[in-house]
């Protein structure tokens, strides 16, 4: 049965009202939403709207009124999003009186405040118009069900040294196509709307982080004959273990992005440079994650190595700080340089970069066919890194941006070798030198630091896996 007969099928009668959030994902009304949403999109433009024809209207009017009704269904088993799911119903009734042009959710997304709300196990019913990052750049209508990660020992985190009120950990229920993908967040930016408000909050689908890690390092870690420290192993048949790890790397990385001697638009929004740029602000996140979770497991083990006895939170957070630095180190080396295409790969950059870096200062080796890390000495050199892209970032305010970039490229070109054809390698000529950021931009190759001999053989060992976790969820590891 089509998706379009399926869901024409189901414009009969009015959905069953839902009470309890945890039967949500298997009820009529939920599938009747997901279902009239996924069907909407096959009649929206690359913008949302829908095209102007008798056909096209009729069958999107029967759709809204479907996901409509559906909603309504649903909004009892969540009476935290009650003011929400009101607002979704006006918006969607709305853009078809409004003849189904571009359309504008703002009024939805300024009701949706999921930071508000984040108590373990709370869920969330989604919908709205959106492109999903790492997925569809086409702005569709999307439904999803989700379930707040957020554990006693990350609570305690936030509301001390590492205060994050906007960050928001998310675990999947279910979903349309548009999250059957790479896509693991779901951004406000991302939704249809009218004008672009004050951003209250940012969410990661960490099970989808946590599942897809541990399939890749597994494998890797096989390939490479890695012999992982038993904490680190423990990851890898614990998916519960690895969200709550993700959780908190995620949370101190996100801080982050404000935080620090920055230049003078540390997230670089609305900016047009070389992508490397964006590789060393990812990866300055993730190393002051990592360096904070040696800071804090330090100074519990330091309790601890002084008799005092660590209650139970205390106890989680000094596991997960010590595991918070294998996965940024596994993730990062063997999930990130071969994920994607080799086009302006800025994650795969960041990637390539630690494995080079802990290469060259001896604390990881690849010998006889074997992958190898010291690990005594790791904490060390990745925190080097760290102060290396902290340097560069401090110097910054004093130079002109041209200037900026330039130093960030020797930063990179120190560890990593650039592509033999790279005119930036080369020394960019006068006319570049003397002209618009633009010249120096467009002089970049699309990929300017290719993969060494080892990541080229890794990749094609590891391909099949890496596509495997597309679409990969918590439930799926």
């Amino acid at each position: 049965m089509s998706i379009h007969a399926h869901s024409t099928k189901h414009i009969v009668g009015e959905p069953e009202v839902v009470e309890d959030a945890s039967l949500v994902e298997a009820s009529d009304a939920w599938l009747r939403l997901k279902t009239a949403a996924t069907a909407i999109q096959r009649l929206q433009a690359q913008d949302g709207s829908i095209a102007d024809s008798t056909d096209a209207s009729r069958e999107a009017r029967a759709l809204v009124t479907e996901i409509v009704a559906s909603i309504r269904a649903l909004t009892p088993a969540f009476p935290h999003d009650a003011e929400y799911l009101a607002a979704s119903v006006r918006d969607f009734e709305r853009w078809a009186d409004q003849d189904f042009g571009i359309p504008d959710f703002l009024d939805s997304l300024t009701a949706f405040q999921p930071q508000q709300h984040r108590i373990d196990g709370t869920r969330h019913l989604v919908v709205f118009p959106m492109y999903t990052q790492n997925g569809s750049r086409d702005r569709h209508v999307e439904a999803v069900l989700v379930e707040a990660i957020w554990p006693e020992f990350i609570a305690q985190l936030e509301a001390g040294d590492y205060g994050n009120k906007l960050f928001v950990s998310l675990r999947f229920l279910d979903y349309t196509p548009g999250y059957d993908t790479n896509s693991a967040v779901l951004f406000p930016e991302t939704i249809a709307m009218r004008e672009i408000p004050t951003f209250t909050w940012g969410a990661i689908f960490e099970d989808r982080e946590a599942a897809r890690y541990r399939r890749v390092v597994r494998a890797a870690a096989e390939i490479t004959k890695l012999d992982l420290p038993a904490d680190a192993a423990r990851m890898l048949d614990d998916q519960q273990l690895t969200e709550k790890t993700f959780v908190m790397w995620d949370m101190i990385h996100d801080r982050t992005h404000m935080r620090g001697d920055l230049p003078f638009d540390p997230f670089m929004i609305k900016q047009r440079m070389p992508y490397f740029l964006y590789s060393l602000e990812e990866l300055r996140c993730d190393l002051t994650a990592f360096r904070e979770s040696v800071a804090i497991e330090k100074r519990l083990s330091s309790r601890i190595d002084d008799g005092e006895a660590l209650d139970a939170v205390e106890a989680e957070t000094h596991e997960h700080a010590q595991l918070v630095q294998y996965a940024i180190i596994f993730d990062r080396i063997f999930r990130f340089p071969i994920t994607g295409s080799r086009v302006r790969n800025y994650d795969g950059l960041g990637g390539q970069l630690l494995f080079a870096w802990l290469h060259q200062r001896g604390v990881l080796h690849w010998t006889d066919t074997a992958l190898s890390l010291d690990w005594e000495d790791v904490p060390e050199a990745v925190i080097a890194l760290s102060d290396e892209i902290n340097e560069l970032y401090w110097r910054s305010i004093d130079r002109p941006k041209t200037a900026h970039w330039l130093a960030a490229y020797d930063l990179v070109r120190s560890t990593l070798t650039p592509n033999p054809a790279s005119v930036w390698a080369r020394a960019l000529p006068d006319e570049i030198l003397a002209g618009l950021p633009k010249g120096y931009t467009d002089a970049v190759l699309d990929d300017e630091f290719p993969l060494s001999m080892f990541f080229e053989a890794l990749n094609k060992k590891m391909k099949d896996v890496i596509e495997s976790t597309a679409g990969i969820t918590g439930r799926d590891s």
